[in-house]
């Protein structure tokens, strides 16, 4: 029996009947066509499926999409904003985060969450944020230089508004 769900996803709601056992994942990538969430391991182990839940970093792959029903979704198509990158987008981009780019939604969505709450992070605290997300090209380097990047962006944008 499907279930009416209404979510939230990049300031757009959308409004659906899905079958209970339908992931997260599945309902961006087949129902809203939303491809930038990645299918890695199925199982929450590499990070690539992470999206934004009310602002919390989740891995999409272990959840069901009636239970984001009511909520907000981020996922890496809303970072951009009116043609202007994201400072997450534009640290992996000044910073060479990323080779083959599978691990990079992922690794964006949980760096954007990681830096809500923590804006002046330090090399090890940006590695235990991203612990949980697996990149098998880099060594990680350049993915910390990218999200320190984006750290020092945000902090200088701030302090210009202020």
């Amino acid at each position: 029996m499907k279930k009416a769900i209404s979510i939230n996803v990049n300031g757009v709601t959308h409004q659906h009947e899905v079958e209970p056992r339908l992931l997260l994942v599945h309902y961006l990538r087949d129902v809203l066509n939303l491809t930038g969430t990645h299918i890695g391991c199925e199982t929450s182990l590499c990070g690539a499926c992470t999206v934004l839940l009310n602002g919390q970093a989740v891995k999409s792959c272990t959840m069901f999409a009636v239970q984001a029903d009511q909520a907000t979704i981020a996922t890496v198509e809303g970072l951009e904003k009116d043609g202007k990158l994201h400072p997450i987008q534009e640290g992996f981009h000044q910073e060479h985060g990323l080779q083959c780019g599978f691990c990079t939604p992922g690794m964006m969505m949980t760096a954007v969450a990681f830096l809500a709450t923590n804006k002046k992070p330090t090399e090890l605290e940006i590695r235990e944020a991203i612990s949980g997300n697996l990149c098998r090209c880099t060594g990680y380097v350049n993915i910390v230089k990218s999200i320190d990047h984006a750290a020092r962006t945000m902090r200088e944008t701030a302090e210009g508004k202020a």
